[in-house]
């Protein structure tokens, strides 16, 4: 059976540091830090009271008032950064098949401010449970991949991916994989997270993930820095239309890249910890590559997942570094977390329209918040510190790694005729 080639026609974006595609590759190309001060809640007692959220952003703006009330934070972001991504693709539902059309959305956590509002308002009370009706539906992870169909009327696939921080990312590659296997011709696909309330701000201290640089929040997120102290935490979402190529030039449809691969791969180390000598890492890259049919020599540009965590940096540095081999110091490597704080299971398609991005302009964004070197990251990577470069991408390779040890990578490349 020939697989069939699969384009990128839309994308949209909702993200800390812009509410559209186009601010947010601004904010990117700029080096814009999205960290500030929490304000979503009272986080004096919090030991990190910063994060990077979404801003001057009003659901009512985009969405019906009545059904707003219905939808949490993470459900709202996805529709609104699929409005955008539907509207760049120009996709004209009444004169498509939408019986091929599917929705493949990831999701970490899902609807963890509905859970907790809930939860809070029953312990409050006097033992009488008055949940809101809406309380499963409003939380559940596969439930934006449900509006998302609903709102277009689309009955291809429809379903959503969790694998903690990798899920969209592996959102993408069950995308890709449906579409060259000839059974969708276009999906919607990509990942939302809303975690910006008191049980994930709280939860991820306990855990000692979060950075707790308060005095200076927008320096926080230091990827591969020698006195990085944790990741910061993130919202919004990133929305990708992956469409079949054929059917994308029967339309006349704009095309940003083509995606030719995607990995997978399990640590099978620890709950949270990376393999420490990126085992893992270093297997989901080369799943990746296999599966594209291309080597190391092909890659200019890896988003790496590049948390700002201790130990993740310097495992994920010597995967690529084993893997790449002499390639590795010919690259340019970077992490838009530094800016965008960590999305979790948004995180791979925010990053992934990142390196979609790269691939279409020749810039890579860079990683900022750069001031000590780390010993124990080779000095040779270049990993774009704090200004973008210009350079030729033809291919850009994007990593995601979520606790439990799920690895995810996938690669896009300059789309040829």
């Amino acid at each position: 059976m020939e697989l069939k080639r699969v384009v990128i026609t839309g994308l949209g974006a909702l993200t800390p540091i812009g509410n559209t595609l186009t601010e947010y590759w601004n904010g990117l190309i700029n080096g814009v830090s999205g960290a500030a001060p929490i304000t979503r809640f009272d986080a004096t007692n919090f030991k990190t009271k910063f994060a990077c959220e979404v801003k001057n952003f009003k659901a009512e703006d985009f969405l019906d008032r009545k059904e707003v009330r219905k939808l949490d934070p993470f459900v709202q972001y996805a529709l609104v950064s699929t409005d955008e991504a539907v509207q760049d693709a120009a996709l004209d539902f009444e004169n498509l098949d939408t019986n091929r059309i599917g929705v493949i959305w990831g999701a970490g956590i899902g609807g963890l401010k509905t859970f907790l509002d809930e939860v809070s308002s029953f312990a409050k009370g006097d033992g009488t449970p008055r949940y809101n009706p809406f309380f499963i539906p409003k939380m559940i992870i596969d439930i934006a991949a449900g509006h998302i169909s609903m709102k277009y009327g689309l009955r291809g696939p429809n379903f959503s991916t969790v694998s903690a921080c990798a899920s969209s990312t592996n959102a993408l590659i069950d995308a890709f994989n449906y579409i060259r296997l000839g059974v969708s011709d276009i999906i919607i696909s990509g990942g939302s997270e809303a975690i910006i309330n008191e049980a994930g701000i709280g939860g991820f201290n306990a855990m000692h993930a979060l950075s707790t640089r308060n005095e200076d929040p927008a320096t926080a997120s230091r990827p591969f820095d020698k006195d990085r102290d944790g990741f910061v935490a993130g919202e919004g979402a990133g929305t990708v239309i992956l469409e079949e190529l054929e059917h994308a030039k029967a339309r006349g449809a704009k095309i940003y890249a083509e995606i030719v691969g995607g990995g997978m791969s399990a640590d099978a180390n620890h709950i949270t910890a990376p393999h420490p000598e990126g085992l893992g890492a270093r297997l989901v890259m080369s799943n990746a590559l296999k599966d594209a049919g291309m080597t190391t020599a092909d890659i200019d540009y890896i988003n790496v997942h590049g948390t700002s965590t201790p130990l993740g940096d310097i495992s994920e540095s010597k995967a690529i570094i084993d893997l790449f081999g002499e390639d590795a110091f010919r690259l340019n490597i970077s992490s838009t977390k530094s800016m965008t704080g960590h999305l979790l299971g948004a995180a791979g398609a925010v990053e992934g329209i990142a390196a979609i991005l790269a691939v279409k302009h020749d810039i890579v964004p860079p990683t900022i918040n750069h001031f000590t070197d780390d010993p124990e990251i080779n000095p040779r990577l270049n990993l774009t510190f704090n200004v973008a470069q210009k350079r030729t991408v033809r291919a850009a390779q994007s990593n995601t790694f979520g606790f439990g040890g799920h690895n995810a990578s996938v690669i896009f490349k300059k789309y040829e005729g």
